[in-house]
């Protein structure tokens, strides 16, 4: 199914892995259809010294989508400076030319990211591209933020070469899953249980996929 551009709001909460390296930039303006003002709203490539602010953003994320998985404990350390000395290194050092890393901005202050690059999953192919993170910090959503993320992911991808697109949600979310499908994603029956604390909690996730379709 075609990948179509997507314009409403969306509940992102998604589990950040490495980052990537830009190589070029993109832009998306505030849509009509947005019920607040954003000043300044865009999508841009990611620099190192945005890591403070994306460790801060993690971490607020990842307390939104595991609050109910994890532990109190677990949970209260999400620390954001922790987490930006690994968006840092991340960034300095990317897995392959072919990652990038995007922020979503409301002027300037970073409300949100999303990692794209190369499927690694045993059934991919070259062409075979991922939004292996998508994240909007809980006080920044219904405001666009994801639709621009999502679309930013999909121009970077198809720029890199790729001519499909594949990401991985937590099987219980249903905000994000009706989010993907109504911009064109579907889901392909492919499910993989991941071990998220020390004490061997799982989270099912499940996986929804594009044709990224140029129209």
């Amino acid at each position: 199914m075609p990948l179509r551009r997507h314009y409403a709001p969306w509940e992102d909460c998604r589990v950040p892995h490495d980052l990537s390296r830009p190589h070029s930039e993109a832009h998306e303006r505030a849509d009509a259809a947005t019920t607040e003002p954003i000043a300044d709203a865009s999508a841009r490539i990611a620099r190192p010294r945005d890591a403070p602010a994306l460790g801060l953003a993690q971490a607020a994320i990842w307390r939104a989508a595991y609050g109910h998985i994890l532990s109190p404990e677990v949970v209260e350390q999400f620390d954001g400076p922790s987490f930006a000395r690994v968006w840092r290194d991340s960034l300095n050092h990317p897995p392959s030319p072919r990652h990038v890393l995007l922020v979503a901005c409301a002027g300037e202050q970073i409300v949100g990211f999303a990692a794209v690059g190369p499927c690694a999953d045993a059934d991919a192919t070259e062409t075979s591209g991922e939004v292996l993170a998508l994240g909007v910090h809980p006080d920044a959503r219904h405001m666009g933020h994801g639709s621009r993320l999502l679309n930013a992911s999909v121009d970077m991808l198809r720029g890199e070469g790729f001519g499909s697109l594949s990401t991985w949600i937590l099987a219980t979310d249903e905000a994000t899953r009706a989010f993907l499908t109504g911009a064109g994603l579907s889901p392909d029956s492919a499910y993989r249980d991941r071990v998220i604390d020390a004490d061997g909690t799982v989270a099912r996730e499940v996986r929804l996929t594009a044709a990224l379709s140029r129209d």
